[in-house]
């Protein structure tokens, strides 16, 4: 089942709305058998099953439905792909949950070769040590990389404020006032931010915000979580992933900024530099960058 918990790990959480329900999703299926998890932000369920559990409920549910239980796996694939995907596919086949004791039974209808299907994903109480796998330590690695980024855009704000002071200097103006930006504080942006901004920044709301803007980061830090444990398979819950994780994940962000322009952005910025050397973010150098040929927005 190793393939099912690292393909479940590495899949982006999708936002659902059933009914009266609004829960957070995330599902592998492969040709011998599937993971789902399910939150409502207050509890996690978890299902997993081999192909063979497939095969016995398919029979309890469908009776006149006749097939190996690839085709049933398949079957569930194609129909919780758009659903997690946010794809509206009319017809296709209907969702409902129920919460029974401790327990959440996700309901699918729908048809399988001209005939009705029916399937129930009986999904327990997650495990604290899933809850850590897929969201506590994914969430910190997150925090840490998006921190990283930050200190990153800081010090390019710094450099470019040095760039823009050289200008000055050698006689360039602004050809538009409207452009004109005052110089960078750190300590002043993170005083403002945390009275104007945090409020709206770090509201969950119903989980919807976290899976429409940060999955591209998600799978990023799960991947890297992954990868750690190929590369040390005898450390069960590897802590040397404490010191790989951010710097190789933040690679990664720093390759994608389209992806995280609008989560990055509203980040708070450290007072100092930090010590810690798995993101090396430099101070810029005070002395006068080299003389540039003007042009852009001088004239």
């Amino acid at each position: 089942m190793e393939e099912l918990d690292q393909g479940l790990l590495m899949q982006p959480w999708a936002w659902l709305q059933l009914a009266e329900n609004s829960l957070l999703a995330k599902a592998y299926i492969t040709k011998q058998g599937y993971a789902l998890l399910v939150s409502d932000l207050q509890e996690v369920w978890h299902e997993q099953v081999d192909a063979s559990v497939v095969s016995r409920r398919a029979k309890e549910l469908n009776k006149r439905l006749t097939a190996p239980p690839e085709a049933f796996l398949g079957h569930l694939d194609d129909l919780l792909r758009p659903l997690l995907k946010d794809i509206v596919c009319l017809g296709k086949a209907t969702f409902s949950c129920d919460r029974v004791a401790e327990a959440l039974i996700l309901r699918v209808q729908s048809e399988l070769c001209g005939l009705p299907f029916y399937w129930s994903f009986h999904c327990i109480l997650a495990s604290p040590s899933l809850v850590s796998q897929h969201l506590i330590r994914p969430l910190m690695g997150m925090s840490l990389a998006l921190q990283c980024q930050a200190r990153e855009l800081a010090t390019l704000l710094r450099m470019k404020d040095l760039e823009i002071q050289d200008y000055q200097e050698s006689g360039a103006t602004l050809s538009r006032d409207r452009l004109k930006t005052e110089p960078f504080e750190e300590k002043s942006f993170l005083e403002q931010f945390m009275v104007e901004k945090l409020p709206e920044a770090c509201s969950v709301g119903d989980g919807r915000p976290f899976v429409v803007n940060l999955q591209h980061l998600y799978t990023a830090v799960t991947r890297q979580e992954v990868q750690v444990r190929q590369e040390h398979p005898d450390t069960g819950d590897p802590q040397t992933s404490s010191s790989a994780s951010p710097q190789g994940t933040d690679s990664h962000l720093l390759n994608q900024p389209e992806e995280l322009d609008s989560s990055a952005s509203s980040l708070p910025v450290p007072d100092e530099e930090p010590t810690d050397t798995s993101c090396p973010a430099q101070r810029p150098q005070l002395s006068k960058v080299k003389r540039k040929k003007l042009r852009g927005l001088f004239s």
